[in-house]
């Protein structure tokens, strides 16, 4: 009977040694990346200073999507309205000094250079129109298309 219970407390211990050994040896889970977008812009930076409102696409040359979101962006300039691209290969400056790291990235910044509203990735034409609208005169668009975070007038 003890040459049984002698193998049965083998068999556990190697058990527990091959139960932690397999713990250590699984690799940590994926880092979750904390992108965001930047508060603030110097509007000398970009074109038109004197304009009352600046939309900014910070992209990438290699980029697919960020093509056709400075599109969507381009659409959007206007007198009151500037909008500018800013891509990586001919600015890397400006995407160093504002921490973009992560594109498309769309700014949407006020005559202080106050960023009031931002997307990272792909945006809808009228999800961006309507953050342009809503950043212009605030409660003009519907409750509909507000962000779920902001409070409907």
């Amino acid at each position: 009977m003890s040459d049984v219970a002698a193998v049965l407390v083998a068999v556990l211990v190697a058990v527990g040694i091959a139960s932690v050994l397999r713990r250590r040896g699984r690799p940590a889970g994926p880092t979750q990346a904390g992108w965001s977008a930047p508060s603030q812009l110097d509007r000398a930076d970009f074109p038109r200073v004197d304009a009352p409102w600046i939309v900014v696409a910070f992209t990438s040359s290699t980029c697919s999507t960020c093509a056709d979101v400075a599109a969507k962006v381009d659409v959007l300039g206007s007198r009151e309205v500037v909008t500018a691209r800013v891509d990586y290969a001919d600015n890397r400056d400006l995407h160093l000094r504002y921490r973009i790291d992560a594109v498309p990235c769309v700014v949407i910044a006020d005559s202080d250079g106050v960023v009031r509203r931002s997307f990272l990735g792909p945006v809808k034409a009228q999800d961006l129109w309507a953050a342009v609208a809503e950043c212009r005169d605030p409660g003009s668009t519907p409750e509909t298309c507000q962000r779920p975070d902001q409070p409907a007038d």
